[in-house]
């Protein structure tokens, strides 16, 4: 019998990963969390921990309206996201009424069916997570691998893209059909193949190998290109053109409209050439760590003279505590940080009562540089966060856009730019709409140096169709 050698090999591999520490991750959810989803928190942790109180002296009632931070004569560059920053105690209006889904939104009705399903708690905290980031047509805009990494960061679950679309199938399942598609042509795939039209159907055929003719409604070239009967194509147009591309937004309807509350996490007054900002914290109470269990602690390691397991178990409660309130107060001062930048950049906006053409061009990481927070905790900060300003509430994200330069040197925002596109829009010639090359060459002569591709880009966001769908009707 022939002998085997077997060799046993040892090797050294250096490889660089991230890891966050759990203050650091502590730090970056409660950062995400709206006004009213961190006191929900803080309520969850003071009765979770017997060590975290609310001080007693910290309730203020809600009438109350002390004077509020003065930062319009601040220059932007003096942010350096470091040192105790005050915060104002909130004026008594907190809530602005919208029109939003009734009793559940589709989210939750999403959340729901979720439920139903047989999922290990990694599998449906990932599925939660891609419900959350459907956007409000129930459309997944984001990439798989950006929820991966986000995954890693906010939940601190390692998964992979395989994972991810495994969840993400069983989500699209779900009612209505089209939910959770990547895009539009996913989306009417998705419909069409539950109402069991097969893939080498004429109505899949068209959406997967001729989608684009589909869209720029190229009825005759596509007709001639798949070769069959005008009934049947006609039929197989019609069975299209029936489906949702708004899957989230018909689901809303379904469950109907209300009125519902949303809590801004900024307040903003302004007197005369004065800008006041201030965090929206009227109702989270002061936290601190209960003296008597301090006490009880130096207590027990005074007399046994060594940590017993009673020991351990209060010193473990109140390094949490002490972290959460540590948390919370870094929340603040980053918050407010990053709002005091934003009103200094868009001061002119500020101070003319909300004008859109007014806002400068500004990105994540000219508030990075002005905070010296990383932009990652700038998209965190300004992502589902409200500011309550004397004309209205208003996201966060709409004081972030691209610039446009224009003849003379100066650089606009694009607000200003979708506002003339819309303008050339409003008045064409409806028997002869504006192409794209037409609307940047009419730009162009107002100073405007945009590229037809940049005037179509502005053009899908403004929610504007192509020429030739704003003038041809579906054939008879």
């Amino acid at each position: 019998m022939a002998k085997s050698n077997y060799t046993q090999t040892q090797t050294q591999q250096q490889a660089l990963t991230q890891t966050l520490s759990p203050q650091q991750l502590l730090a970056v959810q409660l950062l995400e969390l709206t006004t009213i989803e961190l006191e929900d928190r803080v309520r969850s942790e003071v009765m979770d921990n017997p060590v975290l109180e609310v001080a007693t002296d910290s309730a203020m009632p809600e009438e109350a309206e002390p004077p509020m931070e003065d930062i319009a004569t601040a220059d932007e560059d003096d942010y350096s996201g470091e040192g105790d920053i005050p915060v104002a105690v909130a004026p008594a209006y907190r809530y602005q009424d919208i029109p939003v889904g009734d009793t559940v939104s589709f989210g939750d009705t999403l959340m729901e069916q979720l439920g139903q399903l047989s999922l290990s708690p990694r599998e449906k905290a990932i599925g939660e997570y891609i419900i959350g980031s459907l956007d409000e047509d129930g459309l997944l805009r984001k990439n798989l691998s950006e929820i991966e990494d986000e995954l890693l960061i906010y939940n601190n679950i390692d998964t992979d893209e395989e994972q991810i679309y495994d969840v993400l199938r069983k989500i699209q399942s779900f009612e209505p059909a089209g939910i959770a598609a990547r895009d539009l042509r996913e989306c009417l795939l998705l419909q069409l193949h539950r109402a069991g039209s097969g893939k080498d159907s004429l109505p899949v055929l068209i959406i997967s190998d001729y989608y684009d003719d589909f869209v720029a409604k190229r009825w005759e070239q596509l007709a001639a290109r798949l070769a069959v009967p005008v009934e049947e194509f006609q039929s197989a147009i019609s069975e299209i053109v029936r489906l949702n591309p708004r899957p989230g937004a018909s689901l809303s309807e379904s469950i109907g409209f209300s009125r519902q509350q949303i809590v801004p996490d900024f307040l903003l007054d302004v007197q005369e050439e004065t800008v006041q900002v201030s965090l929206n914290n009227a109702h989270l109470p002061s936290l601190k760590v209960s003296d008597e269990y301090v006490q009880l602690l130096e207590q027990q390691q005074a007399e046994s003279g060594e940590q017993g397991a009673a020991a351990l178990f209060l010193k473990q409660k109140i390094d949490t505590a002490k972290g959460f309130i540590s948390a919370v107060s870094q929340r603040e001062q980053t918050m407010l940080a990053t709002m005091r930048a934003i009103v200094a950049k868009q001061k002119s906006y500020f101070l003319n009562g909300g004008d859109d053409a007014l806002l400068k061009p500004m990105i994540l990481e000219d508030i990075s540089r002005a905070t010296g927070y990383d932009i990652s905790t700038i998209s965190r900060v300004s992502s589902s966060k409200y500011l309550q300003a004397p004309w209205g509430v208003v996201p966060l994200k709409h004081f972030f856009s691209d610039g446009v330069v224009k003849d003379d040197g100066s650089e606009q925002s694009v607000y200003e730019l979708f506002g003339v596109i819309k303008e050339l829009v409003d008045n064409e010639d409806k028997s002869a709409p504006l192409t794209d090359q037409a609307l940047q060459e009419l730009l162009v002569e107002r100073g405007y140096n945009v590229a037809r591709r940049t005037v179509a880009k502005y053009r899908e966001q403004l929610n504007i169709p192509v020429a030739r769908m704003r003038k041809c009707t579906f054939p008879s």
